[in-house]
């Protein structure tokens, strides 16, 4: 075994991380603030405001926010970008962001881990169910929680 120094163990991390963030993150990013540029432009972003907002005005939110909460269930990073966007468009406020951010983690990239994780750790089919609402539960407490303390 080659013995390594910190320096280049530290480089090496590097060199991992930016493979991640390039090839796994940004991509997730880019397709989070196109999809908000489309729904903004065709107008489905209003309609979604209506629909959702008596739902999403229990945790202190507009609907709209309901597109953070259904994008992080397909990518963290996509979760996060319809909240920044969101965020730059004046749609959410810093509060609004807070009360989101717990929930975006609890519940994120759930499409993701489903094959990632429960497929490769052989978790039997019957229990996925529970494994996904108890996410969704846990994210829609923390929404309240934080919505108390702001």
């Amino acid at each position: 075994m080659e013995n390594k120094t910190l320096l280049d163990l530290f480089v090496d991390g590097a060199r991992k991380g930016w493979t991640v963030g390039i090839n796994s993150i940004l991509p997730n990013l880019v397709m989070a603030f196109a999809l908000m540029q489309v729904l903004t432009i065709t107008g489905a972003m209003k309609l979604i405001g209506t629909v959702f907002g008596p739902a999403m005005g229990v945790f202190g939110l507009p609907g709209e926010a309901v597109t953070v909460l259904l994008t992080s269930w397909l990518s963290m990073a996509g979760g996060v970008g319809v909240a920044a966007s969101l965020y730059s468009e004046s749609m959410l406020n810093n509060g609004q962001v807070s009360i989101l951010m717990p929930a975006i983690y609890l519940m994120g990239a759930q499409v993701q881990y489903m094959g990632r994780l429960l497929g490769v750790s052989e978790t039997p089919k019957h229990w996925w169910p529970l494994l996904f609402t108890n996410s969704i539960v846990t994210a829609l407490i923390s929404m309240i929680i934080m919505r108390f303390f702001l």
